[in-house]
């Protein structure tokens, strides 16, 4: 832990990729996320993140937002092999067939998980008990328990490339987990709902 030039304390994963990840992990990383079209796009970047490095996508977010109709699910849900094509020609976003079919199956599946109570209530199903904060990176789990859960119950609706470890990355960015190390001035003001 070290304060940044604001004097502010935070998590040490941030200061690695400048302004973009300051941004991030100050406004967004660990604040709650109930909204349908807010998961499937958490879900579809930390997709597209698997292998590469987060501040890649998170720099590519406006072409993913802009290239996937703003992750809504049942635009999404339509796309042909047309789109794929077109998709795959994107130079501003990661250009990965796997991936890019996958966030389709997805959209067809949160769609489709609507008749069953929705991904809303499924991702919000696994919210682990409380339990210490971390204080260092390595008290960070790469997976857990509840991500493995939530992982297989995806999977079961239809869902592909949703892992347990792709499945904790987005617990975290949606605030059903918070991982905000002790001292960090987030973990002062985020709690999980």
């Amino acid at each position: 832990m070290r304060p940044g030039s604001d004097g502010r304390w935070r998590c040490p994963w941030p200061y690695s990729g400048g302004a973009d990840y300051l941004d991030y992990h100050d406004a967004e990383w660990g604040e709650p996320v109930r909204t349908e079209s807010g998961l499937f796009e958490r879900l579809s970047l930390e997709a597209f993140q698997s292998g590469l490095s987060w501040l890649t996508i998170l720099r590519k977010r406006p072409g993913f937002r802009a290239a996937f109709a703003g992750f809504d699910p049942d635009q999404v849900a339509v796309f042909g092999d047309e789109d794929v094509q077109r998709l795959l020609g994107e130079t501003s976003i990661v250009r990965n067939r796997r991936k890019i079919l996958a966030t389709v199956t997805n959209a067809r599946a949160t769609v489709a998980l609507r008749q069953g109570g929705g991904l809303v209530s499924l991702f919000w199903s696994v919210v682990p008990e409380d339990r210490p904060r971390p204080r260092t990176m390595a008290q960070v789990p790469a997976h857990t328990s509840q991500s493995a859960e939530l992982a297989a119950a995806l999977k079961r609706a239809g869902f592909a490339h949703v892992g347990p470890t792709t499945i904790y990355a987005a617990m975290q960015a949606c605030g059903v987990v918070d991982d905000h190390l002790q001292g960090c001035f987030r973990a002062e003001r985020s709690r999980v709902p």
